[in-house]
């Protein structure tokens, strides 16, 4: 009984592509990686990641007015954005570092590209 079940179980994992039955799914788990990814959230400043959003504007010293802009992401190449996240914080004053495993990433990457 127990060899049959094991059987059954892993058939249906080696068939099972599209279908993903665990207990939170890859795009519920990039959902949650970007609202709360151990830190601010990524919707915080991206909002739903489909388009430029202001941040902050300020002036210099010298008067002149700057703007602080998040771009989309939700088209970005998945090598830019892991680039991105795990670069290190002297390229990016304004980005923080979050420290999310290669897994992580995926997930979130996923999820950024198939929001609705």
């Amino acid at each position: 009984m127990k060899i049959g079940l094991l059987l059954l179980f892993f058939i249906n994992t080696l068939f099972s592509f599209e279908d993903d039955n665990s207990f939170i799914t890859k795009y519920e788990y990039g959902a949650m990686l970007y609202n709360n990814p151990r830190g601010i959230g990524c919707n915080k400043c991206h909002g739903n990641g489909k388009k430029s959003v202001t941040i902050a504007k300020y002036r210099d010293k010298k008067g002149a007015l700057k703007t602080i802009v998040a771009p989309p992401i939700n088209k970005v190449k998945f090598e830019d954005f892991k680039s991105k996240l795990k670069s290190d914080k002297t390229e990016s004053l304004i980005m923080p570092t979050y420290f999310l495993t290669d897994e992580e990433l995926t997930s979130l990457y996923y999820y950024i590209t198939k929001v609705k």
